[in-house]
C-alpha cells in the first residue's frame, strides 16, 4: 500500500472494529480518505461506531452490503481474524484492491526503527522482555501490536529516538505488503491456526513475510534449533543472528554447555553471546533467570539477541533477565494450597506450547486441556504425558481427542468434564476435580494445548475463570 496521505479524497474500506479498527479508521480518515468502517457485529456489539460517526467517519454494522467493495475502493484494511474467504475480501482480491492489515498502515506512520517478533509459541513473554531489556539499556521502547497499544496509536506517538516493539500474528503479517522491521525475530514454528491458513505452507509463507523486505542493513534473529526457521536462511538478506540451547554457535546467542535435546539434567548452564570478532562475552547463568522451564531460557536468548541488535550493552542485559516474572496468562503462579501449586497457562493454544509447559516442572502434574477442536491430533503429547503427568483433567471439544492420547501414555486418572451452557462452570468443575486429584509437592497446571472459542471469547477470559476457581477453592 501506499502512505495514508495518499488516499486523501479516496475510498477507504476498513473492515473489522475493535481497537484496531478503532485506530486504523481514525488515522485515514485524519489523512483525508473517505473511510467506511463495516463490521459483521449488530450495533449494539460495536461501541466504537459512536467515536467514529462523531468524527464524521461512515459505518455500517450487521453484515457486509453486497455493495461494499466496488471498483471505486483504493484499499482495505481488514482485521487480522477476518478469514480472507470472508466475501467483502474476496471481492477485494478479485478487483485487484490491495488488502492489509494495520501492521502496514502502521508501519507507513512510524518514524521510529521496528522490532518484529513473531512465532507459535513464546511471542508475548519475549515482547515484552525485549521491552524491558531495552529500557534497562536506556533505548527508550514502546511496546505495541498484540499486546499494549494499538499499533497505529503507537505509531502517531514514536519518534526517531524510540525503538517500536512488536508482537505479530501469522494473521497480522498475511497482509503485509511493503512492512520493513529493522530488526525481525522468528522464534519457532509449530502446527497452529491451520484453519485459518489452510495449511503449513500459508502458514509459514505467512511468517516469513516478517524478513520479506529486510536488507543487508538489518537484522534476522532466528531460533538455529527449529529446522522451518533455519529452512528460511537462504531466503533473507538480512544480517542473521541465530540464538540456540542446542548448539554452540560461532556468532549469536547460547548455552555453555549446550542442551541435549529432550534430555533434562542438572549441569550449570551460562548465556553468553559470540559477537562477529570471535570473543564470546557471559551475559547470566541460566539458574538465575526469573522464568522457569527449557522453553524461556529460549525466550531469553532471542529476548538478548534482539536487545544486542539494538546496541544494548551486554552488562545492561542481567537485571532484566532476572527479575521478570513473566505476563499474565503464561506460566503464571496463581496459589499454593495445601502443598499444591496451580499455575495458568491459557496462553498454550497448540500441543507445542503445553508440551513446552510440561517439560518446565519437575513435580507430578495433574493438567487441565481441552478446547477448540482445529482438526489437529495430540499425538505429540504422548510422551511428555507419559513422563510428566499423573492425571488429566478435559474439557471442550477436543476431550476426547485429548483422553486418547493420555490412554496412549498409559495415564489411569482421565477425567472428562460434561460440557454445559455456562463454560465457566465447566472450568470450575474442571479445577474443583484437579484439585481432589493432586497431593501435597503436585503441579495443577491449566495449559489447555487448543484455542479458547468453542467456549471462552479468548484465552484470557478462560485464564481468568481460572483463577478465580482455584482462590475459590
Amino acid at each position: 500500500m501506499k502512505h495514508p496521505e495518499e488516499y486523501r479524497g479516496k475510498e477507504v474500506i476498513v473492515l473489522g472494529l475493535a481497537k484496531s479498527g478503532l485506530q486504523v479508521a481514525k488515522v485515514l480518515h485524519a489523512s483525508g480518505a473517505n473511510v467506511t468502517v463495516n463490521d459483521q457485529k449488530p450495533r449494539e456489539e460495536c461501541p466504537e461506531a459512536e467515536e467514529l460517526e462523531a468524527e464524521g467517519v461512515r459505518v455500517i454494522c450487521g453484515g457486509h452490503p453486497d455493495d461494499l467493495v466496488h471498483p471505486g475502493v483504493a484499499l482495505l484494511v481488514k482485521n487480522p481474524g477476518i478469514p480472507y474467504h470472508a466475501a467483502p475480501v474476496v471481492k477485494a482480491q478479485e478487483l485487484n484492491i490491495p488488502v492489509v492489515t494495520e501492521v502496514e498502515v502502521a508501519y507507513h506512520l512510524c518514524r521510529a526503527p521496528m522490532i518484529g517478533i513473531t512465532g507459535s509459541n513464546g511471542k508475548t513473554t519475549t515482547t515484552t522482555w525485549v521491552g524491558k531489556l531495552l529500557e534497562a539499556a536506556g533505548k527508550s521502547p514502546i511496546v505495541a501490536g498484540n499486546i499494549g497499544t494499538p499499533l497505529c496509536q503507537a505509531a502517531q506517538e514514536a519518534t526517531e529516538d524510540h525503538w517500536m516493539v512488536v508482537e505479530l500474528s501469522s494473521f497480522q503479517l498475511k497482509g503485509t505488503e511493503d512492512y520493513r522491521p529493522r530488526i525481525a525475530c522468528l522464534l519457532n514454528i509449530a502446527e497452529t491456526h491451520l484453519d485459518y491458513h489452510g495449511g503449513m505452507d500459508d502458514y509459514v509463507a505467512s511468517k516469513a513475510k516478517l524478513f520479506a523486505n529486510q536488507t543487508e542493513e538489518d537484522t534476522a534473529v532466528l531460533n538455529w534449533d527449529d529446522p522451518v526457521c533455519r529452512s528460511l536462511v537462504p531466503y533473507i538478506k538480512s544480517h542473521i543472528l541465530p540464538f540456540s540451547l542446542n548448539e554452540a554457535l560461532q556468532e549469536g546467542v547460547h548455552v555453555v554447555p549446550p542442551y541435549l535435546p529432550g534430555v533434562e539434567d542438572e549441569i550449570s548452564r551460562t548465556v553468553v553471546y559470540s559477537d562477529d570478532k570471535g570473543f564470546t562475552h557471559e551475559i547470566i547463568p541460566v539458574e538465575q533467570i526469573g522464568l522457569p522451564g527449557r522453553f524461556n531460557v529460549g525466550n531469553a536468548l532471542a529476548a538478548c539477541a534482539i536487545a544486542l541488535a539494538a546496541g544494548a550493552d551486554i552488562a545492561s542485559l542481567s537485571g532484566p533477565l532476572t527479575d521478570f516474572r513473566g505476563v499474565e496468562h503464561r506460566m503464571e503462579f496463581v496459589k499454593e494450597r495445601q502443598g499444591v501449586t496451580y499455575y495458568n497457562n491459557s496462553k498454550a493454544t497448540n500441543a507445542k506450547a503445553t508440551s513446552m509447559a510440561l517439560t518446565s516442572f519437575q513435580q507430578p502434574i495433574v493438567l487441565i486441556a481441552g478446547g477448540l477442536d482445529r482438526g489437529t491430533g495430540y499425538e505429540e503429547l504422548v510422551p511428555v504425558l507419559q513422563d510428566r503427568v499423573k492425571a488429566v483433567v478435559l474439557l471442550g471439544e477436543t476431550k476426547e481427542k485429548l483422553a486418547k492420547a493420555a490412554a496412549e501414555a498409559g495415564l489411569k486418572e482421565i477425567v472428562l468434564v460434561d460440557n454445559e451452557e455456562d463454560a465457566a462452570a465447566v472450568l470450575t468443575a474442571a479445577v474443583n476435580r484437579a484439585a481432589l486429584l493432586a497431593e501435597e509437592g503436585d503441579v495443577v497446571l491449566l495449559s489447555p494445548a487448543c484455542a479458547s472459542w468453542d467456549m471462552f471469547p479468548s484465552y484470557e477470559t478462560r485464564g481468568r475463570i481460572f483463577k478465580e476457581a482455584v482462590h475459590n477453592l
